[in-house]
This record gives C-alpha cells, structure tokens and sequence, in this order.
C-alpha cells in the first residue's frame, strides 16, 4: 500500500511586473517551488517553477489609473477601473489560495479581492507614496492616492516586507506597520576574484532611467586620470541610451554602452570588471534610502564598490570594506575617488566581496519570506 503525496499549500504571487524578468520575484519562485503549489499573476510567459501562471496583457500598464477619478480623489473608483486591476481581479475571480505574496501596493488590493485563506504578505519593492516626489504632479495627485492604497489595502495584509531599513521606518511612520527588511541580495557565486586590470575597469549595470543621472557616473570617469567604463542598461528608456552611446562615441573608447544580459549571466559577466559604480543622487526618498541589486551583484561578481554618500548602500559599503563613498554626488566627487583608487585598494575591496559573498547572498535573505509566509499558514 502507498502512502499518498500530502497536498502542498496553494500559493498565490501577484505581481504587475514581467515575472520572468524580475530577479525579485524569481527568488520568490524559487524559495517557495518545492513546497508550494504556485500560481502567479503578472505581466509576460510563465516562469519556470509554477503550477499556473495568470497572464496580465502587457500592454495594461498598472501606473495607468483613470486621470480623472484620481485628481478628483474618487480613489475607490480609480483603482476599480484601473484596466490591468481588473483584469486580474477577473482573473482571479471564484478562485481559492491558502496564501499569498502581494509584491508591490497596486497588488496588494488584487490579492485582497480573492479567498485567500491564512492571509497576505505584501512585499513591499519601494516606499510607494514618494517614489516620485521630485514631480509637482506627482506631489499633489498621485501621492495622496497612493497613500490611500497603503491605508486601505496594504495594512490589511498579515505582514510585510521592504527593501531597506529607511522605507521600513517610513512605512512604520506613516501606516503603523513594520516590514521586516529582505534586500535586494543577488544569489551566491561560487567564484574568485579576477586580477586588476591596468587601467581599472569600471563598470555599472542596471536601469537606463534620467532619474538614476548615469551622466554623471561618465563625467566622473572622464574627469579621473585614468580608468574605463561599461555600461549594462535595460532598454526603459531607448532614447536616453541613444543619448548615451553618442556620447560614448566620442570618448576615444573609455566609455562604452553594451547590450544588457539575463540576470543568470550578470554575475560572470561583471567579474569581467574590477569595481561596480552607483551614484544615485537623493532627488526623492527612495533615491535616499536606496539599497539596490546591483551592490549586491557587484559583491557576487567580487568586485570593488563605489558609491556616493547614499545612507544605505555606505553602510554595507563601509561596514564590509567593499570599496570607497565619494565625498557627494558629483562628477567632480566621482572623479576624484577614481583617482585615490590604487591596484592594491582596489585587489583589497575584491578581496573583502570574496569574503563576505556568502554572508551577503540572496540566500540569507529569502529566509524572512518563508518565516513569513509560514506565520500566515499557522493561522489555519
């Protein structure tokens, strides 16, 4: 006589983002595949790993709340007649979980519209309600929405999470609630540091966004004695990289813009490198309180950290050795930390990432999550 396979618990993530793209919610997945049965809510193909995946169409944008109903604060109706809200909430419709992950506020009222029956964990990417305060418009219409959401939906939830200790402390602040901290940690690499190259190579990846100044981060190199540049930049905006490589044409080859590649070949390809740039001007609170991926794929990648004065990013950056804080956010600041740069600080920062790699890996991160989610189901 066999003994039967005992029914693994039901999961639900929700997401409106393209789940097969986002390392976020591939970590997720891949916490959660073996003893969960997964269904996912998002934009894009089915991710590997999932029993089902619910299809948002891609072009139903989730930032495109009907205009009118939020500037004359009808919020109720502009979140109903969000047409990607609806479209998933249809989705979801009759349909039963026994938990499930709200990744991001928007998706957290979609989760609460479904019988989900042990609760929500709402996994909180960013702090929503300031996201783009620098924008007067953004200030005075979407702002108090978004602050609506988080009052109404997001507090519903049975436990949160965010990226950072400063957006936990504002969410705690402004909502009454306290996410616990899972970074944005890039999973462990068994690898070793590669020799310095003379000139050091330099190199940033990520986001071709005007808010993320990558301007800056070229005029800085420029400026320095010696030193080259890669960029790795996801298309978010084709015309910035089009302003970008024309600019990098004329720089003699210093500066280059490459192609972006899957996350599963980031880590090889930045070991290519010797130290990984981020400035990240404070233009707006999350710009702030940012704790990016990218400092962490720089550490798996075993390369050296530069940084401006940014709170977050300074203290893993100081607190581990993994590299220099310039002075501000300028070029000129920039510039002159490329040039206190030697071989042998640079082979020291590398060294300090192969040190710490497994302690600042992904893998003891995701832990929070399942604590989390395990919390949830004991209610049941």
């Amino acid at each position: 006589m066999t003994t039967p396979t005992p029914t693994r618990p039901s999961l639900l993530i929700v997401s409106f983002s393209p789940i097969i793209a986002d390392a976020r919610l591939l970590k997720q997945i891949a916490l959660f595949r073996d003893d969960y049965a997964i269904t996912t809510l998002g934009h894009g193909e089915k991710p590997d790993g999932v029993v089902e995946h619910l299809r948002i169409p891609d072009e139903l944008a989730v930032w495109r709340y009907p205009r009118l109903a939020v500037v004359l604060r009808q919020y109720r109706r502009a979140y109903r007649e969000n047409k990607a809200i609806a479209a998933a909430t249809s989705a979801l419709r009759g349909r039963v979980f026994d938990v499930a992950i709200a990744n991001d506020v928007d998706a957290v009222g979609v989760a609460l519209s479904t019988t989900v029956r042990a609760g929500i964990h709402a996994d909180l990417h960013e702090y929503a309600p300031r996201q783009h305060e620098e924008l007067l418009r953004f200030r005075v219409f979407v702002k108090p929405f978004i602050e609506w959401i988080c009052r109404h939906h997001v507090a519903k939830a049975g436990s949160w999470s965010t990226v950072s200790n400063g957006l936990a402390r504002e969410y705690a602040r402004r909502f009454g609630f306290r996410p616990v901290v899972v970074t944005n940690a890039a999973p462990f690499v068994d690898a070793v540091p590669t020799e310095v190259h003379d000139p050091i190579r330099f190199v940033h990846s990520g986001a071709a966004q005007r808010s993320r100044f990558l301007d800056t981060i070229v005029d800085g190199v420029l400026a320095s004695r010696a030193g080259t540049l890669d960029l790795y930049l996801t298309p978010n905006d084709p015309s910035y990289i089009d302003e970008l490589k024309q600019r990098a044409a004329t720089t003699g080859g210093r500066v280059r813009v490459q192609d972006p590649v899957p996350y599963a070949r980031l880590a090889e390809t930045l070991r290519g490198y010797d130290v990984g740039i981020h400035i990240l001007p404070p233009v707006n609170f999350n710009n702030r309180w940012a704790l990016p991926n990218k400092i962490f794929d720089y550490v798996q990648a075993r390369l050296g950290v530069l940084i401006g004065p940014s709170p977050e990013m300074a203290e893993y950056v100081t607190g581990y050795g993994l590299g220099v804080v310039a002075e501000d956010f300028s070029a000129q600041a920039l510039a002159r930390a490329i040039d206190g740069l030697t071989p042998e600080t640079v082979s020291a920062a590398k060294a300090k990432a192969h040190a710490h790699a497994r302690e600042l890996s992904s893998e003891n991160q995701v832990t929070a999550w399942r604590s989390a989610v395990e919390a949830l189901l004991a209610r049941l």
